[in-house]
């Protein structure tokens, strides 16, 4: 048997694969305090980002809530949670290594900041009224892994810019 007649074995579980990511903020790619946030990962090489209305977060929104809310939110598919507005902010603040005391100051102004931020910007959307963490539904956390291979990365791989 030649070479050429050869079949590889190996297949790729797709369904059991690692995420690409840790975790994914989802966050509003139109509104600069968001995507100020989403940016300020660079020092998080396992936090993907995406936009709120991209097609896999919108699955992932779907199946955790009845109607998908519209705010910063940080899904952990590992530890099948998500923590959601000023939450996500603090969260992310403290897996930056960022000081608690600045951490409180950011979930604490979170929903000033943001206000103030969509009035200058001319957002016409208004976020949720959510906050906190939530266990990751089933449902949820099957979406996950879509989620993650649709995320981007917020940091530099090498070189300087």
């Amino acid at each position: 048997m030649s070479t050429n007649d050869t079949q590889s074995t190996e297949t790729v579980d797709t369904d059991h694969a690692e995420p690409a990511y840790e975790a994914v903020l989802i966050f509003d790619g139109e509104c600069p305090f968001c995507s100020a946030a989403a940016t300020a990962l660079r020092q998080l090489p396992e936090v993907g980002v995406i936009e709120w209305n991209n097609d896999a977060a919108q699955q992932l929104l779907a199946a955790q809530f009845d109607n998908p809310p519209f705010a910063l939110i940080l899904v952990d598919g590992r530890a099948g949670r998500l923590w959601i507005g000023p939450a996500a902010a603090g969260e992310l603040c403290d897996r930056a290594g960022v000081p608690t005391l600045v951490q409180d100051i950011v979930a604490d102004n979170f929903e000033r900041v943001g206000n103030a931020v969509r009035g200058v910007a001319g957002a016409k959307r208004e976020p949720a009224d959510l906050d906190g963490t939530r266990s990751l539904h089933a449902a949820a956390a099957a979406e996950y892994q879509t989620l993650a291979a649709n995320a981007r990365r917020t940091h530099r791989t090498g070189g300087s810019h």
